[in-house]
């Protein structure tokens, strides 16, 4: 599936809620659905900058696609970080790059974010869309 296909299907699956309380219990819910980082990679190098909380991203390269990988010790911001990896994990480095993030304004996430989770959200994109930017460089 594409970035555009996976991030109108989140847009769409976030529609279904009426309310802000009953989207975030749904992020709660993805983020328990996140592929776990392996213990060896929850590292000082693998914390993204930016954040409040602690988040741990891991990304390799399988068959020219990312796989990413990552915990926190926040739910909502597990949550968050779930999103981004469900659309960005399994694609090639150039698709992440080059990847829209506006389905997040689409949904209302940062808006109603603090502006520290909101800070740490931006920060999230910058770090795995820099994974991209490693990975790419070595296709080259």
């Amino acid at each position: 599936m594409s970035i555009q296909e996976l991030q109108e299907e989140i847009v769409d699956e976030f529609s279904m809620f009426d309310d802000w309380m009953q989207r975030y219990e749904y992020m709660i819910d993805l983020g328990k659905s996140l592929p776990l980082i392996e213990e060896k990679y929850k590292i000082d190098e693998n914390i993204i900058k930016g954040c409040q909380s602690k988040v741990w991203v891991h990304a390799e390269m399988i068959d020219d696609k990312i796989e990413f990988t990552a915990d926190s010790d926040a739910i909502i911001t597990k949550g968050i970080i779930a999103i981004l990896i469900r659309v960005f994990s399994g694609q090639h480095p150039k698709d992440i790059m080059d990847a829209d993030t506006a389905f997040i304004d689409e949904i209302g996430l940062k808006e109603h974010l603090s502006p520290t989770r909101a800070n740490g959200l931006v920060s999230m994109i910058k770090q795995l869309k820099m994974y991209a930017i490693a990975y790419q460089t070595q296709l080259n």
